[in-house]
């Protein structure tokens, strides 16, 4: 570790702090070691693999279908999307065909997976900074999407609901009842978040200007997700790499001017109002037909293949190579938080601990999705 063995021990203003892994800024098991100049953050160094469970390697070593409770247990607060990216792969290297419908189901949960995330994320972000309140909000609202998701997927959080074909139950009128009601109620709550949140003044200082991402530095390092987006680049995979039914519906890609920690945020409650939209017109067109057609016996064709989907995060790629075996011979997993964690020394270098407490709260990191 470089901050170890270039700290100056001669300094008495220089001293090693410990964030973490017990910290409740870091989200999950992160070690962050600072080394601090009175309370201004001159070394960063994340340390990570505390929660590591070899998911790439689990994958190698049981049959493709074995893998499906995997996927919703690296990002456990945005599994849909995680179990998305992984059908998605195996139907692309097996020319597996999926009706329609389902397709439609995966867009609308994952859109009500995303809200979920950003609510947890937003609701835990503020209370990083001190605010109590909002997160009841946050998960009271909550709790309205994973009460309807819990129906028809039997799970509230690490969901396994997709599989190669389609899904595995259709989504009935009760669901759809819940989730319009859930559409209207959501609408009328948003204005209260900008009076609590978004219009405090406080929240206001102690993220404008604070933990600032350029363009070029978020190319630099991979970022994706929001990161990227509150740095003003319009990237998001369901609009510059469109999958399943995407392109059918109409809705914008938020993103920010400054690039900091404030441009976050509002790009993740702009999000949210994107997937009311999205959700709102799949169910309005949701076609007839089958959610499921059980494929063929599938073996992974000899070479590799990949598949990209947005996730709460950013961008995250599956790329399976295959050996002509049901059994996967190899599974990378590209995941956002890890590249969006590359950035939290340059971004927070001199940084005020306070400061680098909401710079670091901005990225919504996924510590097990890291440590997969």
């Amino acid at each position: 570790m470089a901050i170890l063995t270039n700290l100056d021990t001669q300094d008495k203003h220089r001293f090693l702090l410990n964030m973490g892994p017990q910290h409740p800024a870091t989200h999950g098991v992160l070690r962050v070691i600072l080394e601090m100049d009175g309370e201004n953050a001159m070394g960063i160094d994340p340390v990570l693999g505390y929660g590591h469970r070899m998911q790439e390697k689990m994958a190698e070593s049981k049959t493709w279908p074995g893998f499906y409770p995997n996927t919703g247990r690296m990002d456990y607060v945005g599994a849909m999307p995680f179990n998305h990216g992984y059908v998605a792969l195996i139907e692309r290297m097996a020319g597996v065909t999926v009706p329609e419908r389902a397709e439609y189901i995966r867009v609308i949960t994952s859109e009500m997976n995303r809200i979920a995330s950003h609510l947890l994320g937003i609701g835990a972000y503020v209370l990083d900074l001190g605010a109590f309140t909002p997160i009841l909000y946050a998960f009271d609202d909550r709790e309205d999407i994973l009460d309807a998701l819990e129906d028809i997927t039997g799970s509230r959080l690490t969901y396994c609901y997709y599989r190669v074909g389609g899904v595995s139950r259709d989504i009935d009128e009760t669901f759809i009842r819940r989730t319009r009601a859930f559409i209207e109620h959501f609408r009328t709550r948003l204005p209260m978040y900008e009076d609590l949140v978004t219009n405090n003044i406080i929240f206001i200082k102690r993220t404008r200007d604070i933990g600032i991402i350029t363009a070029d530095m978020a190319r630099r390092y991979g970022a994706t997700g929001p990161v990227i987006r509150g740095s003003g680049i319009a990237y998001d995979i369901r609009k510059s790499e469109p999958y399943s039914v995407y392109p059918r519906f109409d809705f914008d890609i938020p993103t920010g001017t400054r690039g900091d920690s404030l441009d976050r945020y509002l790009v993740r409650m702009r999000e949210m109002e994107q997937s009311l939209r999205i959700i709102e017109q799949a169910l309005d067109t949701l076609p007839e037909g089958p959610f499921y057609e059980k494929p063929k016996k599938v073996k992974l064709q000899p070479g590799d293949c990949s598949f990209t989907v947005e996730s709460a995060r950013g961008a995250l790629t599956y790329y399976l190579v295959g050996d002509g075996s049901d059994t996967p011979y190899k599974l990378k997993i590209r995941v956002p938080s890890f590249s969006n964690l590359s950035l939290l020394e340059e971004m927070c270098e001199g940084m005020l601990i306070a400061d680098l407490v909401s710079a670091m709260g901005s990225l919504d990191l996924v510590i097990p999705e890291i440590d997969r």
